[in-house]
């Protein structure tokens, strides 16, 4: 039996295969909980995290707005992080999640902060 899980897992393996990130345009890897949204921009080269952001920071935690519109912040921070560290591109990875909603409100910040993908 098929599991919503094993099918998210099935699609992150398959999304995985096609996809990695260098240290100039590292990978910018989603992970959505129930009530917030992580988000970390990963060179797969070395196995390292250059940035990380999350609705769990103080700004964005004291902020008003639905989960959507905290995700849309959270992406604007990692793409504030990024652009410091001198990175302006990455590969956006879904991690099986539809592009939809929380995921693409994030995406949709990022690229509103100046990250390219």
């Amino acid at each position: 039996m098929i599991t919503r899980l094993n099918r998210r897992q099935n699609i992150r393996y398959r999304i995985r295969k096609k996809i990695s990130g260098t240290a100039q345009k590292p990978r910018l890897s989603v992970f959505r909980s129930n009530s917030d949204i992580y988000l970390q921009l990963i060179d797969d080269t070395t196995g390292t995290t250059l940035a990380a952001a999350s609705t769990r920071e103080k700004a964005i935690v004291s902020a008003t707005g639905n989960k959507s519109e905290k995700s849309k912040m959270a992406g604007a921070s990692l793409a504030a992080k990024a652009v410091a560290l001198g990175i302006t591109g990455c590969v956006f990875d879904r991690s099986g999640y539809l592009y939809h909603g929380r995921v693409k409100a994030t995406a949709d910040g990022a690229r509103e902060g100046g990250l390219m993908f």
